[in-house]
């Protein structure tokens, strides 16, 4: 009867910490804008998802947060959308209702009162890079951020790679050059010790992103997605300061 008893009292410990989370990326259109969501997801007990994220509008850089639920067998998702990350008890910008099964997530979009605004479409699998060739030099910054980026590759083979970027006034600063490719699907991957920098095909643009790069940066350094376009130019995926 004891030993019924600590089971009991261990079991819901046990189950709180088999919660699975993850993230998500995504790259699709909202009313044929070109679009990239990034959602965080928590599974429940009954198997269904806590969802929460936000999109980028890629032509104007307009975002959009959502937080909401999807089902946990045919993949029905809904998502209250907003401009602010805290949606409780702020008037929402409009809902996304919609299926997501495999690695697709589609449906409308509605308005505040529930008409009919727009489709939208998201996949997980973007465009492949293996062909892709490509050089580029940029700088971009906004308030007490900057950085430059410069990187170079050859079908699909990153022949270089130089990121920096540096907040002020501390002067702070973050640097990822010594790299190693690895194989990833749907982009590419360079990595430097743990930090992991991604690039991905967005349509009009490539989108660089870093991971876990703490270690080559100071404490108050960090690096900002960039969206690159097909001239060459730079600017950051959240312009707004920290």
């Amino acid at each position: 009867m004891r030993g019924m008893l600590i089971l009991l009292l261990v079991l819901p410990a046990t189950v709180f910490s088999q919660d699975q989370s993850e993230t998500r990326e995504l790259v699709g259109s909202v009313g044929g804008r070109s679009a990239l969501l990034v959602l965080q997801s928590t599974q429940r007990a009954d198997g269904g998802w806590q969802v929460s994220g936000e999109y980028v509008l890629l032509p104007t850089l307009v975002r959009r947060y959502v937080e909401g639920e999807r089902s946990p067998e045919i993949g029905v998702t809904t998502l209250k959308e907003g401009t602010s990350p805290i949606l409780f008890g702020r008037p929402p910008t409009g809902e996304l209702r919609g299926s997501w099964r495999g690695a697709k997530f589609s449906g409308m979009r509605y308005g505040p009162g529930g008409q009919e605004r727009e489709r939208f479409e998201f996949s997980e699998e973007f465009p492949p890079l293996d062909a892709y060739s490509g050089a580029a030099k940029c700088e971009a910054g906004e308030g007490r951020y900057s950085s430059t980026f410069a990187f170079s590759v050859e079908a699909g083979r990153l022949k270089s790679l130089d990121w920096r970027s540096k907040v002020a006034p501390s002067e702070h600063a973050c640097a990822v050059g010594a790299f190693e490719q690895q194989a990833m699907k749907g982009g590419l991957r360079a990595v430097s010790g743990k930090c992991s920098i991604t690039i991905r095909d967005l349509g009009e643009f490539l989108r660089v992103a870093a991971e876990s790069c703490s270690a080559l940066c100071g404490s108050q350094a960090y690096l900002e997605p960039l969206l690159l376009d097909r001239r060459g130019n730079c600017r950051l995926l959240h312009p707004e300061p920290r």
